[in-house]
């Protein structure tokens, strides 16, 4: 199974990305195969001819499995994620399962995952199995914090990657 995480935090090394991978590694029991830490792209995200920000989407569309992460902006998803998330093409640029994931200061945004980010992966053709998840920042390396909703979540997206039906 190919992974991929994709993190939408201006600041490099976030702990952002560390909820991501940390949730990308719960979910398919390895290392992601494909890191994006968009920080780290700089001006080539702004250039439509870069090709290793092709490279990346390219990757990132054929990646079975994609947590896609986002710090919570003004109730939304950076405008990084969105320079990226742009690329890819309506309705297919996106194949396999996706995650949305956003860390807040507030539990007063915990819904900003379903509202903002869930419709955009499933506009560009991901499957997003249960409802967003979001971590309060104080909370994001707490495997605690996360428990119940891979509770709640992890079976569909194991019968969603393994092809079997879900257990009741």
């Amino acid at each position: 199974m190919s992974t991929a995480v994709v993190v939408g935090n201006p600041k490099p090394a976030s702990r952002t990305l560390a909820a991501a991978s940390y949730l990308a590694r719960e979910l398919s029991g390895a290392e992601p195969d494909v890191v994006v830490d968009l920080a780290s792209l700089g001006a080539d995200l702004l250039d439509w001819s870069s090709s290793s920000v092709a490279a990346l989407v390219e990757q990132v569309g054929a990646a079975e499995l994609v947590v896609v992460a986002s710090p919570t902006y003004k109730g939304t998803y950076t405008g990084l994620l969105k320079l990226f998330l742009d690329r890819f093409a309506g309705g297919t640029g996106l194949r396999g399962v996706a995650v949305p994931l956003m860390l807040g200061a507030s539990p007063a945004h915990a819904l900003a995952p379903e509202l903002s980010l869930r419709p955009v992966l499933t506009e560009l053709g991901a499957t997003v199995p249960g409802r967003g998840l979001f971590i309060l920042d104080s909370g994001h390396d707490d495997p605690a914090a996360y428990a119940p909703w891979l509770a709640a979540t992890r079976p569909a997206v194991t019968a969603l990657l393994t092809g079997r039906p879900v257990s009741a």
